[in-house]
């Protein structure tokens, strides 16, 4: 039978729409009634962190009679630090509220026949609270939670004046390569979002966008294995969440800072204020980065006994901006508005001289000697315009939101190189035997309009259902100019090279989840998402062109049973899906390296991914631990193949489905308090993977590990000392193998003017001043090896400086697009 797409959004949004507008009358006694029964009492409250005046989710709340400690009942905080206890007799009791790496807060409190407000509890990090006199601590870098793992950035001393990539390097479960390159669990098919929504330019290029985002505007990175079903099915491998340090409850405060290092530099601040009813919110940066590469190419034909040898150094560049600023107006009690608006700006130039040597014994007239000076460009323009409605009930739990998103993410790309044949070195651009230019852009628009209601049934059950839009356009236009020395005498357009297509993708999504806590210690999720994807490609330069579209169920669920207080076990699957994006799409054939050519295809299909995971969690005071067992599943996998070389000894590089992929994987993530003053975190990550590809006839299988630790010791005087640490083995990829990883990282800061003003050195990897990368290529016609020479020695010096009132940020709902694979590594394949 066939669906419409029309009538299940319109009726599923009639039934958002009736549950948001209908009156809360279980939740409030009839006004005639002159009492209520006993066991119809309620309270709630909200749990802050008492040195950042910021939400604590998953705080645990526990009731207890007004002597003893014998739990009554209990419940977790949500995402905003909110709670209820329902169906309560009236009387005297306790409040008792704690998190791992927090205090514990006690209070008494007075439960009647109705609703009652027990007001806020201010945890103190890292310290303790004795009659509600808070001694003050640190916030612990690495947090564990049932469904997340979070890196509080600004807690990390050695982030100072980096960018958002020097952060993403140091968060459990992700690694970044010396190109920039993220990948998360070792893959780099999952979803970057920043403050829970979408970000096109990070969609689109994730390694060049990310360092256009100052480390001092990240408060954490969330990472999320398995995501419920509110977030869009994109990202096989999971979700990671830049969250952005946001504005204040009230009164006026601020940042600058400013920080120079060998590698990168910039300066950065923000102000925000808050008044009764309105706040604002802005933030902003500029800088740039440069250094040194170096890389290294080696080929040997199987067929023909070929050999290519191409040695390239050159140096990169590149400036970024950033800026945001926010409203938020609260218009009644239990409504507000939020209007929200953010620019970014990169651009940057990539050169390199290549000197390039291709010997072909069987075919000898084929033999190439030359040097190649490439110098490559590129650039990306965003803008996001986002509107918030929200609305609260008189029922604890219960909201309604509507969101609406325009936005826009230009890019552009190109190269110029000049060829010599015969030369081992560069010579006089007028000697060029071959000149050729490429300059090209990637237009891109995206709007999106989404509605989420969640309505509690009781204390125990909740159900939360939305419906979301995305309406995305994008596309590729290029030309290639070349000139010939002795045959043009400028650039001619060169025919056949031109690339110049459109491509609309339309999303329109339902999703609903239904949590209910059976027992006191067993909770149950279950969800689903259907979304439906129509495709359009217009093709002008060989006039051809298609339509098509398709749905997708997508399960998953998750039961969480917990063992004690502080121990639990979590059990999750889900089923997400791959879009490919314009990076994998793109016909434009980039021949820079006229021995490697690399191009997308428009004919990609989407793959499916089942997650399965098991883990166990335990919180004390020495510490946390979190063991997770997973595994994954994709068929129909997007992988980056190699093709040829052909008779001239030219090999393709594009993008199919053509693999069935399973990762087994156990990772171990822990913190721990060794002294006082002392903080460490990390763990180990194993994986076994299989990749088989019946199309290629491979099938590869093999065993990676890496190791991720982070510490931290505060000396006196306002000293503290900060160190990082990932390696990494090799991986199996489908047609070769993947290089090993090392990064490491110390920095000390300075704190003073009353804990106003900070200065923070940062030195990497200062025994070392390379790592090389080492990638193989094993195909039946030819094996490869590239070497890539990343710099990682450098220093960074750093100044900050805070002024200004501080309190609670406003909490801002935002939309999140996390339904499309990006480009190449940007946010690529497997």
């Amino acid at each position: 039978m066939k669906i419409s797409t029309h009538c299940f959004a319109a009726g599923l949004l009639c039934l958002l729409l009736t549950g948001a507008a209908q009156p809360a009358a279980h939740a409030q006694a009839p006004a005639a009634a002159p009492a209520l029964p006993a066991g119809t009492g309620s309270l709630t409250g909200t749990v802050l962190d008492s040195l950042k005046k910021e939400p604590v989710p998953y705080a645990t709340v526990v009731l207890l009679p007004a002597s003893g400690d014998k739990p009554i009942t209990g419940v977790a905080a949500d995402d905003a630090g909110k709670f209820s206890l329902t169906r309560l007799t009236p009387g005297p009791f306790r409040l008792r509220v704690s998190y791992v790496g927090f205090g514990t807060q006690t209070r008494a409190v007075t439960v009647t026949a109705g609703a009652t407000d027990a007001g806020t509890f201010r945890l103190p990090t890292a310290g303790t609270a004795l009659d509600e006199a808070v001694i003050i601590g640190q916030k612990p870098v690495v947090e564990i939670r049932p469904d997340r793992m979070v890196y509080n950035a600004d807690q990390d001393a050695t982030n100072a004046g980096g960018t958002a990539a020097d952060v993403l390097r140091k968060a459990p479960l992700l690694a970044v390569d010396g190109d920039g390159n993220v990948k998360m669990r070792g893959s780099s098919n999952f979803k970057v979002l920043v403050n829970n929504k979408p970000s096109p330019t990070l969609a689109s290029n994730l390694a060049e966008a990310l360092k256009g985002i100052p480390a001092e505007q990240i408060k954490s990175v969330e990472v999320i294995t398995t995501p419920p079903a509110k977030y869009d099915g994109e990202g096989t491998a999971g979700i990671i969440n830049i969250v952005l340090k946001k504005g204040v409850e009230q009164g006026l405060n601020g940042r600058v800072g400013t920080s120079l290092g060998s590698r990168n530099s910039g300066v950065n601040g923000s102000l925000n204020f808050k008044t009764k009813k309105l706040g604002f919110t802005s933030s902003g940066g500029t800088g740039g980065w440069y250094g040194p590469n170096k890389s290294e190419r080696v080929r040997f034909g199987k067929t023909d006994e070929s050999t290519l040898t191409q040695q390239g150094v050159g140096n990169y560049a590149g400036q970024w901006m950033f800026g945001s600023v926010g409203l938020d107006y609260d218009l009644t009690e239990k409504q507000s508005l939020s209007l929200a608006a953010s620019v970014s700006r990169y651009a940057g130039h990539d050169y390199n001289n290549m000197l390039n040597d291709y010997v072909s014994p069987a075919r000898p007239q084929d033999n190439q000697l030359f040097t190649r000076a490439t110098n490559g460009k590129f650039s990306g323009l965003n803008g996001e315009l986002t509107g918030t409605y929200t609305k609260t009930y008189a029922l604890a739990r219960k909201e309604w939101s509507v969101l609406g998103q325009y936005a826009r993410n230009d890019g552009t790309f190109g190269y110029d190189f000049d060829q010599y044949l015969n030369s081992t070195t560069n010579l006089e651009t007028g000697r060029a035997d071959y000149r050729e230019r490429s300059r090209g852009r990637t237009p891109g628009s995206e709007v999106t309009v989404q509605t989420d209601l969640t309505q509690p049934f009781g204390e125990k059950q909740t159900l939360e259902t939305g419906l979301k839009s995305i309406w995305r356009s994008t596309g590729s236009v290029a030309d290639v100019d070349g000139l010939t020395r002795g045959v043009t005498d400028d650039f001619v357009r060169l025919p056949g090279r031109s690339t110049d297509f459109s491509y609309d993708q339309n999303v329109q999504a339902a999703y609903a989840t239904y949590t209910n806590k059976l027992t006191k210690k067993l909770t149950l999720s279950l969800g689903s998402r259907l979304e439906r994807t129509a495709l359009s490609a217009d093709f002008r330069t060989n006039d051809t062109s298609f339509v098509r579209s398709y749905f997708s169920l997508l399960p998953n669920g998750n039961a969480q049973y917990a063992l004690s207080d502080n121990n639990s076990v979590r059990a999750a699957y889900s089923r997400r899906i791959t879009r490919p994006y314009i990076d994998y799409l793109n016909p434009f054939v980039d021949r820079s390296d006229p021995k490697n050519l690399v191009y997308g295809n428009p004919a990609l299909n989407p793959e499916l991914t089942d997650s399965y995971e098991l883990s166990f969690n335990t919180n004390g005071k020495a510490g946390s631990l979190n063991i997770a067992a997973s595994m994954r599943r994709t068929g129909n996998a997007i992988e980056s193949i190699r093709l040829g070389p052909d008779a001239n000894g030219v090999t393709r590089q594009t993008y199919a489905n053509v693999a069935a992929n399973a990762y087994y994987q156990l990772n171990f993530y822990g913190s721990a308090k060794p002294a006082k003053g002392w903080d460490i975190s990390g763990g180990p990550d194993i994986q076994y993977i299989v990749r088989r590809s019946p199309s290629l006839g491979i099938e590869r299988r093999g065993f990676t590990a890496s190791l991720n630790l982070n510490t931290s010791y505060k000396l006196p005087k306002n000293f503290t000392i900060q160190g990082y640490m990932y390696s990494s083995l090799p991986s199996p990829d489908l047609q070769g193998r993947g290089s090993a990883n090392l990064y490491y990282q110390m920095g000390v800061k300075k704190t003073f003017f009353k804990d106003k003003a900070d200065v923070v050195l940062n030195i990497a990897a200062p025994f070392n001043d390379y790592w090389l990368y080492r990638n193989t290529t094993d195909t039946p016609t030819f094996s490869e090896t590239n070497r890539n020479y990343a710099y990682q020695r450098s220093f960074r010096l750093s100044f900050n400086y805070r002024f200004g009132q501080a309190g609670p940020p406003k909490q801002r709902k935002s939309i999140s697009n996390d339904d499309v694979k990006g480009g190449g590594s940007k946010q690529g394949g497997q």
